[in-house]
């Protein structure tokens, strides 16, 4: 399988080169060269299988040759290994037709372990291969940065570097990334929004001399193989609620539109997904987007979710070369005019073609803290405030009764404690190892939204700077 940018000036790359580039050098997001594609027959002898096999079976197709069959699935197995069940991604009826996807069950209790977990282990084993080594550099707006370090703290290849938005993340969120006492491990507060540490992170990618003189490789979902993970629990979701023969819909709490992409991934192997809903809160860029035709920047918005507080979705950019009939042109039109114009407007046959699939919904602060009560009053279940924008979104959806409608979970409710108490009044108690960390001395140092500091500070710090 060989990977190309969606702005189409990069070389084609294979599998274990995009892994460890990340971001193309043309500045676009690497996509397989053409989707490998699974017949209903196919899907149907998955039924009842584990996750581990689920995976090797749908991510073969992707790692080619660069991975043998054996290594996929020892790290396949190594990787799901430290989940808290044996599932890795259980499905749970909540009511009705709607049901949960539980994605929290991961050693940081977020839906980026999934993948992250699985990536570590894959970059890992290729630079060990290669006898080469990585400075490995992430945006985070919660979620992803706990789950990169926990994935690679301690890897010997590896030095890693995370930047989340000062003030901006949880007190749990933070503390995973500012805990861990490896020396491989960097976790760098930024003076600014999540959407400065994103453009902060491209930016590094963008310069090819500092990219090469630390041999930078990015965890983000800008690279594939996170979307790529990803993939595999739209499978087995789907199969435990009757697929291939029966269509199921999936709302996903949405911010850089990597998960949601996931699942566009699914369909277009042949998994039957009657709507992707893009749940967001009030930083709405997408749902404004799907109604207007007019993707326009603003102002983050500082909520409850703060995972989703996003105005520039990266992974959008790979629908757009989907729509746009894989036309690198056309995709670099739209990304000149954003970064010039702060916005552009999406040609209608693309639009037409997106909401074909796709539907959005926006819930705000109030909505967000109502279903949190509604369902522990309910069922006596606790959502963490993602999950209640996904359900809240669910809610919404206009689909025939008999489609299942499954929420990703993506994250346990003890992540959010305070938002969760203010919502419903209990307060979500840590796992133990979670509580065992609250109490540990943070590491972190505090930098301006400056792409010359940051770049200092990496450089001054990273054992694998030529």
């Amino acid at each position: 399988m060989n990977y190309i940018s969606t702005r189409g000036k990069a070389p084609a790359l294979d599998f274990e080169d995009t892994l460890l580039a990340g971001l193309a050098e043309d500045g676009g997001l690497y996509l397989p060269a053409h989707w490998p594609l699974l017949t209903p027959s196919d899907i149907a002898a998955l039924t009842d299988q584990s996750y581990q096999d689920v995976a090797l079976r749908v991510l073969s197709p992707y790692t080619g040759q660069d991975v043998s069959a054996s290594d996929l699935k020892r790290l396949i197995d190594q990787a799901y290994g430290s989940f808290s069940v044996s599932d890795v991604a259980p499905v749970q009826h909540l009511y009705d037709n709607h049901y949960l996807l539980e994605l929290f069950h991961g050693p940081t209790l977020a839906f980026k372990d999934v993948a992250m977990q699985l990536l570590a282990l894959l970059m890992d084993h290729a630079l060990m291969r290669r006898k080469s080594r990585a400075t490995i550099v992430g945006a985070t707006s919660g979620d992803t940065g706990g789950a990169a370090i926990e994935a690679f703290r301690g890897k010997a290849a590896c030095d890693i570097f995370i930047l989340y938005p000062k003030g901006r993340v949880s007190d749990v969120q933070r503390k995973q990334m500012t805990t861990p006492r490896e020396d491989n491990v960097h976790a760098v507060a930024i003076e600014g929004t999540f959407d400065d540490c994103q453009a902060l992170v491209k930016a590094m990618f963008n310069d090819q001399p500092f990219r090469k003189k630390v041999s930078l490789a990015g965890v983000n979902s800008i690279n594939w193989v996170r979307v790529m993970a990803q993939t595999v629990y739209y499978f087995t979701a789907a199969l435990q609620l009757g697929a291939p023969k029966a269509k199921v819909a999936f709302s996903v709490p949405t911010g850089n539109f990597g998960d949601i992409f996931a699942g566009y991934v699914a369909a277009r192997m042949g998994l039957p997904i009657e709507q992707l809903m893009i749940a967001t809160n009030v930083n709405d860029i997408l749902a404004r987007t799907l109604a207007s035709g007019r993707y326009q920047t603003g102002e983050v918005v500082a909520t409850s979710s703060p995972s989703m507080d996003i105005q520039v979705s990266s992974n959008f950019e790979r629908l757009l070369f989907e729509v746009a009939d894989r036309d690198g042109a056309i995709v670099e039109g739209y990304m000149q005019a954003l970064r010039d114009e702060g916005g552009f407007d999406l040609a209608p046959a693309h639009l037409a073609q997106i909401r074909q699939m796709f539907a959005a919904e926006r819930v705000d602060q109030q909505q967000t803290a109502d279903t949190i009560a509604a369902v522990h009053d309910r069922l006596g279940m606790i959502l963490d405030p993602h999950t209640a924008v996904g359900l809240a979104a669910a809610e919404k959806m206009d689909l025939p009764k008999d489609v299942a409608r499954v929420t990703l979970a993506t994250a346990h409710p003890a992540k959010f404690p305070d938002a969760v108490q203010a919502a419903c009044g209990i307060y979500a108690a840590p796992p133990a190892h979670i509580a065992a960390m609250l109490d540990q001395e943070e590491r972190s140092d505090t930098l301006a939204n400056d792409l010359a500091s940051v770049q200092d500070y990496i450089l001054s710090r990273t054992r694998h700077a030529d």
